[in-house]
C-alpha cells in the first residue's frame, strides 16, 4: 500500500511504514489512521515507523502514531519509531511519550528491536520451563 505521501511495506515479521512528507500532519493522518484500521483487520502486530523524511510533526500525525502503538499492544506486538530528527523527539518528550513509545536512531536498529522483542515475548509465553 501506498500514495504520495507514505509507504507501507508488508514483510514477513513486521511492517514497515516510512512517511514521504517533509510535515506529518492532518494532510495525510487520516488516509494514513484508515490504512492502519485495515492493518488491524489482519492482524498485524509489529510495527516499524520510519520519519527519516519528515522534518515536523503535529499532534495529528502524533496521533497516527498512538493508534499503531494501541494496535501493536492489542495484537501483543509492537511499534518501534525510527529516524526522528530533534524536533519530532522534543515533541514526544514534551507530550510524556518518550517512556510509552519505543524509539531507536536507525532503521536497522528498530529491525533487531523488534526481533528481541519478538523472542522475549515467546519466551514469556512459554512460562516457566521448571515446573
Amino acid at each position: 500500500m501506498s500514495s504520495e505521501s507514505y509507504t507501507i511495506e508488508e514483510l514477513e515479521k513486521y511492517t514497515l511504514i516510512k512517511v514521504h512528507e517533509d510535515k506529518f500532519t492532518a494532510k495525510i493522518s487520516p488516509e494514513l489512521k484508515a490504512e492502519l484500521v485495515v492493518l488491524n483487520g489482519k492482524k498485524i502486530k509489529n510495527f516499524i515507523i520510519d520519519l527519516s523524511e519528515v522534518g515536523y510533526c503535529d499532534s495529528s500525525g502524533l496521533s497516527v502514531i498512538l493508534v499503531a502503538n494501541r494496535i501493536a499492544k492489542e495484537n501483543n506486538g509492537c511499534l518501534v519509531l525510527c529516524n526522528l530528527n530533534a524536533t519530532i523527539m522534543k515533541l514526544i518528550d514534551i507530550s510524556q511519550l518518550a517512556s510509552v513509545l519505543n524509539i531507536t536512531p536507525t532503521l536497522s536498529e528498530a529491525i533487531d528491536y523488534l526481533f528481541m522483542d519478538e523472542l522475549e515475548r515467546g519466551f514469556n509465553n512459554q512460562g516457566d520451563p521448571l515446573n
